[in-house]
């Protein structure tokens, strides 16, 4: 997709770099839609098995109500991704597979285990910081054809994040369409990665990081910025203009707190497997919570998303796999 323009922290302020990563993705995710000819095979979504699984581990039920409300297309549903939807962050999967496939090499891991270090310890995203570590992992996709990167996506998904996915976040996702409303994934994942895994899971799309490319070529450079924190919720703000969507009629599901913007846009906000603040700021709004980690895991525990720092090309992610493999 050729982008409207490679902006810096410098050039605008971050609600106008949000606004336009939202924007972006809401563009890309409609039109991947659109020019989706068939589903791929492996579409079924939760079987009633596996909800049975889920309410046998211990998962909280769905409350006895009529939701989602059968025919409202005016109403529809947003998912995070990562430890939402799957077990931990797309784009560490993501850049175990392109390792794998050497787009990167170990001097190159050590710059991206160093920076997602200092990122886990200091727990800020400082600007400066935060665009070399950008700027490093777009370098590995730079010059790569985004049919590429796709048909490497669909070998990472079934290598990696095919028996990831929460069932009881499944059965959400499927209670939504089969009452008729969209599904659509909403990650600071690539785009391209994001659209993959909804296609595979039967969903109707997804809102990710876009990437600018031209002529089908990858620039290494981004639209905006990652669609993280405030660009999710200007993605969602976006699509729903688009779409004719009514947000208080519609959900969104995510376990961070930096999703909370997102979350507030909608009627319907639900708080799965949630950290420690979102947990905190959810029972005191009164949200509703669902955990469908075993032993109700501590939020502390389980890899972060990579998204936070911004590794688009999950560089980052695989430093990380790396240093947890040795180990």
């Amino acid at each position: 997709m050729a982008a409207r323009g490679w902006l810096t922290p410098r050039r605008r302020s971050a609600t106008a770099r949000s606004v336009l990563a939202g924007e972006a993705a809401a563009e890309a995710a409609r039109k991947a839609t659109r020019d989706l000819d068939e589903p791929l095979p492996e579409t079924g979504l939760a079987a009633p098995e596996e909800a049975e699984e889920a309410k046998e581990a211990g998962e909280p039920e769905e409350p006895a109500e009529d939701f989602p409300v059968p025919g409202d297309v005016r109403a529809a549903a947003f998912f995070d991704l990562d430890n939402t939807v799957m077990q931990g962050a797309a784009l560490f999967h993501f850049g175990r597979g392109l390792y794998k496939r050497k787009f990167f090499q170990r001097r190159e891991l050590a710059r991206f285990a160093w920076q997602q270090t200092w990122f886990r310890l200091a727990g800020v995203e400082d600007p400066e910081h935060m665009q070399d570590v950008r700027e490093s992992a777009l370098s590995i996709v730079q010059g790569h054809r985004v049919s590429e990167l796709m048909s490497i996506g669909e070998e990472i998904y079934d290598e990696y994040m095919a028996d990831r996915i929460w069932p009881g976040t499944r059965a959400l996702a499927q209670a939504h369409l089969d009452a008729g409303q969209k599904v659509w994934l909403v990650t600071a994942a690539p785009v391209e990665t994001a659209t993959i895994i909804a296609r595979r899971l039967g969903l109707t799309g997804a809102l990710g990081t876009v990437a600018e490319s031209v002529d089908g070529v990858y620039t290494g450079k981004l639209v905006g910025e990652p669609l993280h924190g405030p660009a999710k919720a200007e993605a969602v703000r976006a699509l729903a203009a688009a779409e004719g969507l009514d947000l208080a009629r519609c959900a969104a599901y995510s376990d961070s707190h930096n999703d909370i913007p997102m979350l507030s846009l909608v009627g319907h906000p639900y708080a799965i497997n949630p950290d420690t603040k979102l947990r905190k700021h959810a029972r005191e709004r009164d949200w509703r919570l669902r955990d469908y980690r075993t032993g109700r895991k501590a939020a502390k525990v389980g890899i972060p998303a990579a998204a936070g720092v911004g590794a688009l090309a999950g560089g980052t992610a695989a430093a990380v796999a790396l240093h947890r493999r040795r180990r």
